[in-house]
């Protein structure tokens, strides 16, 4: 049992990495926004790439108010929540397979 603890141990740590990593890629994403970059820089699209897809599917829901889009703010919110909610309960989960 002691391997599966030590496997969601793992896992709760690489998701809490990637959330981080993932949140400020956003963060970038939208900074850029404000600067109008070149379309065809890599980083750019890999920016855009990467982020569209998450983006896309929370603007479907709540369209841009008066030219302000809202889908970075509540991505990064839900970040925060899959953070503040999901890790803790894959920690505690380990720690209860380890007893």
């Amino acid at each position: 049992m002691f391997v599966v603890a030590y496997f969601l141990k793992a896992l709760a740590q690489v998701l809490d990495t990637a959330l981080t990593i993932y949140m400020w890629i956003i963060i970038i994403r939208a900074l850029l926004s404000w600067v109008n970059p070149d379309p065809f820089n890599p980083i750019v699209r890999f920016l855009y790439g990467i982020t569209e897809p998450v983006l896309y599917r929370i603007r479907r829901f709540i369209p841009p108010l008066g030219g302000l889009d809202l889908s970075p703010l509540i991505a990064i919110l839900a970040i925060e929540f899959l953070k503040q909610f999901l890790i803790p309960v894959l920690y505690q989960f380990s720690f209860e397979l380890m007893r």
